[in-house]
């Protein structure tokens, strides 16, 4: 899968605008808020913002910033699972959640060196990535992660639900987020 086909993955699931009464983030479009839409230079209502301008945005803020074009040099469907959960939560969390899960599944530090989850991807994230897929198997320990983070994302969103009774009106369409 290619960055192209990851985004156009994540637009189709984002849709156009939204600005619910409810929603944190505020208006909304292609799943981009309007807060990082300022920080990116846009000044126009946020129905105006194009896919282009989005695309742009993902780029910069939820495929390079966060290093997620060096995990899809190990695994695309990773890769799309960290850039989605990014855009809905933010890189630096599903980051953590991924380097959370690497240390839980690292037989107590004997295939590589416990991470500390700071929700930045480095050469220690991306070699733990590929120990764990050699030792592991690949296809089996790509599942396998794929459904550890999917428990971790439906957990925040179990969790920002309780704790915010006005969040719990998008609790059902997260979930159709989240993959089994």
């Amino acid at each position: 899968m290619t960055k192209d086909e990851i985004f156009n993955s994540i637009l189709g699931k984002e849709g156009g605008y939204v600005d619910h009464p409810a929603d944190r983030g505020g208006p909304t479009n292609w799943g981009i808020t309007q807060k990082t839409a300022r920080a990116h230079g846009f000044t126009g209502d946020m129905r105006d913002l194009t896919r282009e301008k989005a695309l742009a945005i993902l780029n910069d803020d939820y495929w390079y910033g966060p290093r997620f074009d060096q995990v899809a040099a190990v695994s695309s469907k990773l890769a799309l699972e960290l850039c989605d959960t990014g855009v809905n939560m933010g890189p630096k969390v599903s980051s953590k959640h991924l380097q959370r899960w690497l240390t839980a599944l690292n037989r107590q530090g004997k295939l590589y060196p416990d991470l500390e989850a700071d929700g930045i991807i480095g050469p220690r994230t991306i070699s733990a990535i590929k120990s764990l897929f050699q030792i592991r198997g690949y296809a089996a320990a790509e599942a396998k992660l794929l459904k550890a983070l999917n428990c971790t994302q439906g957990q925040r969103y179990l969790e920002i639900a309780e704790a915010d009774q006005s969040q719990e009106e998008f609790l059902w369409g997260w979930l159709d987020r989240v993959e089994i």
